[in-house]
């Protein structure tokens, strides 16, 4: 047992601690909810002393008035017991609410809320005495233990401190009204329980720590069962599924956001969408920046049309850059020739657009059914810059 804890170095996945949290394992800290509880308590008595040492006060006047007619007739003493019932729940409402809203909050605080029917389920091996044996003298118990202790030595120091420092006021209550001698009694409480909680706040805060560090501790997973989990979950089909998506996903949006830094879109209207990119000083080869059939084929073509990206008609051309052109990528080689064209008649069309005149037309070629096998006819394929060393007029803008 204790080689295989020594193998867990490693610090949980997100994956090991979801499945904890799942099984209702989080880290919880009772000393901060004590805290949170005696800090409400104390709270209510200091701002609402006077007020509840009043009510408590006049309540028990009336519970040692006694009247001849009550004590003639149960049903008025069943009717007095009642009203007193009541005036007492009313007077410590405020407290009592208080702590209870309290209780159910603060565990929140650290590890969140959680709903877990696996807590609840019956397990029959707590019912073997020897790991509860071994549970009562681990490293957690007397932690504990001397948590409690030091807690105790704590509380019980502030408290003599406070009583051996206020005791001639305390006698001097003994003299006072009953009104008066418990207003100012709860002034004195309610100051003692300030200092207990200035007092212990440091040991919470360690608590805490402490909680959230054995907690993970307990957690910890050795390099094989990283490795496996790992294993499981990229074979997990749903997985890998959701995470082929997503990259896509992000591929498609990386690929868009590249649309209008194209200089030409052709297209095969009904099913496919390729967009060019190309600069004669920094690239050797016309690149693909985005492609896509159907839905795609349509969204690109409305972002180019967005951005003024001139769009071309080239159904053969369009299927051949599809089909060999990737993403990212150069051209092939088959295709300098009729991407030339292409780039020839983009160059012009910016030309018509500043000078005005007759607008250009894309040439013939494009309408044959191979272009690729048509334009390398007598055509070296080497060099694309001799095939794109257009007239200046033509590149002048």
């Amino acid at each position: 047992m204790s080689d295989e804890s020594d193998d867990k170095t490693e610090a949980p996945t997100p994956h090991r601690l979801e499945k904890a949290r799942e099984e209702g394992q989080i880290p919880r800290s009772r000393e901060l909810t004590s805290l949170l509880i005696l800090l409400v308590g104390v709270s209510v008595i200091w701002f609402g002393g006077v007020s509840l040492a009043r009510r408590l006060s006049g309540m028990l006047s009336a519970g040692l008035h006694f009247d001849h007619s009550i004590i003639k007739d149960p049903n008025l003493i069943l009717g007095q017991i009642i009203l007193l019932i009541r005036e007492a729940m009313l007077a410590l409402l405020p407290l009592i609410s208080g702590v209870v809203l309290v209780a159910l909050i603060s565990p929140v605080m650290l590890g969140g809320l959680v709903f877990s029917g696996k807590s609840l389920q019956p397990k029959f091996s707590k019912l073997n005495p020897l790991p509860g044996i071994k549970r009562i003298f681990s490293a957690q118990t007397s932690a504990e233990l001397l948590k409690a202790i030091l807690k105790t030595i704590l509380v019980g120091s502030v408290t003599g401190f406070f009583l051996w420092h206020h005791w001639p006021q305390m006698m001097r209550l003994m003299a006072e009204s009953p009104i008066t001698a418990m207003g100012n009694a709860m002034d004195l409480v309610g100051l003692c329980a300030l200092l207990v909680v200035l007092g212990v706040i440091p040991m919470v805060g360690f608590d805490v720590f402490f909680q959230i560090f054995s907690h993970l501790k307990k957690l910890r997973m050795s390099r094989q069962d990283i490795r496996d989990e790992f294993k499981q979950s990229e074979g997990d089909p749903h997985v890998k599924g959701r995470i082929c998506q997503m990259q896509r996903a992000a591929a498609r949006r990386r690929m868009m956001a590249d649309v209008p830094k194209a200089d030409v879109i052709v297209n095969n209207p009904t099913h496919y969408s390729v967009a060019l990119q190309y600069d004669e000083n920094k690239m050797s080869a016309p690149k693909v920046v985005a492609k896509g059939a159907g839905l795609v084929a349509l969204r690109i073509r409305e972002i180019g049309a967005e951005n003024n990206v001139p769009t071309l008609e080239a159904p053969p051309l369009a299927r051949a850059l599809y089909r060999h052109a990737e993403i990212g990528q150069q051209i092939p080689g088959q295709l300098y020739a009729a991407v030339a064209e292409v780039l020839a008649w983009v160059w012009q069309l910016k030309r018509w657009r500043l000078a005005g005149g007759q607008r250009p037309v894309h040439l013939l070629i494009f309408r044959c059914r191979k272009p690729w096998i048509l334009l390398t006819r007598n055509r070296p394929m080497s060099n694309l810059a001799a095939m794109l060393r257009l007239p200046a007029n033509l590149k002048s803008t």
